[in-house]
């Protein structure tokens, strides 16, 4: 079914909360093939992409500001990722390894198609307008975060 304007409703926190579900929804079951969770593929290609290494720190900071994961969570994400050997400890830092780095490529993939599907089609106007409500809702949704955890 094709929505137009008069029938398509306007953005809001759950048409925000439906779109991610489904999105997230179709990665996990990509990432599922492959033995991993959306946490550890966060934690993951945050260090895959890092252009420094990164201590556990870092790479945990990135997950609770991602998914506002707790830093407890963050931690056993990570401890995930060097128990399946996706993650190496080198000195201070963690490093991905090459499976680790197979990993992210393979998920890539095997989601873009998947994601041209989805997105491809939706007009470039239309993407950039909704990049910048987004843009704006979550730095509206993270300060009302952080002042309700003070």
């Amino acid at each position: 079914m094709t929505t137009t304007a008069s029938t398509t409703p306007a953005a809001d926190s759950r048409a925000l909360g439906l779109a991610h579900y489904a999105a997230r929804g179709v990665l996990e079951h990509v990432l599922a093939r492959h033995g991993a969770t959306f946490q550890q593929q966060i934690a993951l290609r945050a260090a895959v992409t890092a252009e420094t290494p990164q201590t556990p720190e870092d790479l945990a900071a990135q997950v609770v500001a991602s998914v506002k994961a707790t830093p407890a969570d963050a931690h056993a994400t990570l401890d995930e990722l060097l128990a399946k050997d996706l993650l190496v400890t080198d000195g201070p830092h963690l490093r991905p390894t090459d499976t680790g780095r197979e990993l992210v490529a393979a998920v890539g993939a095997e989601s873009a198609p998947i994601s041209a599907r989805i997105w491809g089609d939706i007009p470039t106007e239309d993407l950039v307008a909704a990049g910048r409500v987004l843009t704006l809702v979550t730095e509206r949704a993270n300060a009302e975060l952080a002042a309700l955890s003070s």
